[in-house]
Parts: C-alpha cells; sequence; structure tokens
C-alpha cells in the first residue's frame, strides 16, 4: 500500500489549513473516478468525488490545524514545518511502502529527507513540485483536503452569518470582512490568523488609528 498526501489552505488568511492523506493498493479506482489536481475541478467535481474517493480506498484520513493554532505554533517554527509535521501525521496513521507529497518546499530533496526522518521508517519518499498534478493518489488527496476545508468555511460563514469568501488574502470579501471586523473592535475575528502580515498591518493602524483620537 502507498499513499499520498496534500494540503489545501496553506496561503489563507481566515480558516484552517487542511492535510488530506489517501491510502491505496493503487489507482485504479482513482483512474475510474477520474480524479485530478482538485484545482482544475469545480466545487460541485470535487463534492462528488470526495465521497467516491472516500467510499472506495483502503484508508483516509485529515489532519487540521486551526488559525489559532498555527499562530501559536508559528511563534517558534516556520509554516512548512508545520506542515511537514501535519504531513508526517498523516502519512504515519497506517503503514505505507510510499509517500508521495506535494512538496511546499522549493528544495524538493531537503523536503523528501526531513520528511522521512518524521516518518521513520523504511518507507520512500517522494516529495514533488506539483504532485497533485503528476499522482492520482496525491490528487485524490488535494480533493480529499480542499472539499473538507470547503466544509468548514461554509461553518465559518454560518456562524458568522455573513459572506466571509474563501479566506485567501486575494479575496476582497474575506479581507473586507477582517478589516471592518477590526475597524469596529480592534481585533481580529475568530479563524483568523493573526501571525499573518495583512492582518498584523490592519491590526496596527487601527492601535494607531485609537491612538490618534486621543
Amino acid at each position: 500500500m502507498y499513499c499520498g498526501v496534500d494540503e489545501a489552505g496553506r496561503g489563507s488568511v481566515m480558516g484552517p489549513l487542511v492535510v488530506g492523506v489517501v491510502y491505496v493498493g493503487s489507482d485504479d479506482r482513482l483512474s475510474e473516478i477520474g480524479v485530478k489536481d482538485s484545482k482544475k475541478l469545480t466545487p460541485k467535481m470535487r463534492e462528488r468525488m470526495y465521497d467516491e474517493i472516500v467510499d472506495s480506498v483502503d484508508r483516509w484520513c485529515t489532519v487540521i490545524a486551526s488559525a489559532e493554532g498555527i499562530d501559536e505554533q508559528r511563534k517558534s517554527i516556520s509554516l512548512n514545518e508545520i506542515e511537514l509535521n501535519m504531513f508526517a501525521e498523516g502519512t504515519t496513521r497506517w503503514g505505507s511502502e510510499r509517500i508521495y507529497a506535494d512538496c511546499p518546499d522549493i528544495n524538493e530533496e531537503s523536503f523528501s529527507v526531513r520528511l522521512g526522518a518524521k516518518v521513520k521508517n523504511t518507507a520512500e519518499i517522494i516529495a514533488k513540485h506539483k504532485a497533485d498534478d503528476t499522482y492520482l493518489v496525491v490528487s485524490a488527496a488535494s480533493i480529499v483536503a480542499k472539499v473538507t476545508r470547503d466544509r468548514m468555511m461554509e461553518d465559518i460563514r454560518k456562524e458568522f452569518g455573513t459572506n466571509v469568501g474563501s479566506g485567501y488574502p486575494s479575496d476582497h470579501y474575506t479581507m473586507d470582512f477582517i478589516r471592518d471586523w477590526i475597524s469596529e473592535k480592534g481585533t481580529a475575528p475568530p479563524h483568523v490568523r493573526t501571525s499573518w502580515e495583512p492582518v498584523r498591518d490592519m491590526l496596527s493602524k487601527r492601535k494607531i488609528t485609537k491612538l490618534d483620537d486621543w
């Protein structure tokens, strides 16, 4: 058995970082489902494939880090290290002869070595850029991660009762929501990564504005 691992939400300013892991004995069923990089699928296609994947693969799991958890960890380690630890946690749930990983690091070889050290078994590590577009098992993992995160973002939208967008800095709905919240309350809303520079800037400007009011 081998596994594929990928993440969703690495660069988001709001919401969780989700790592998906899929374990299979062969790619045959994944090929039948038609899996591909989750970014190349519509939300409806991802939802359908997610259901088919989790119903048919040998094993699967997710590892989730909340925005608050990421902020806490980033006081001592980098985002790459956080993700590396999550990859290691998910790919050691069950035995695997090979681990295919979508590499978040510039240096594929270095990431492979570090993941191997975390995994601490004899599994072959294959960490590549764009692995989610190369290996079907990583494509499947990317779908599991993306759908899980999308569902969690929907729960966050319901919690606030308004459109908070996708959670990414490029989404004006997300950034407008965070900016308005900080302007009104002086603190970042729940589920927002305050260690991210855009949020730090907003909080800093709000503090300066308050001081000017005096």
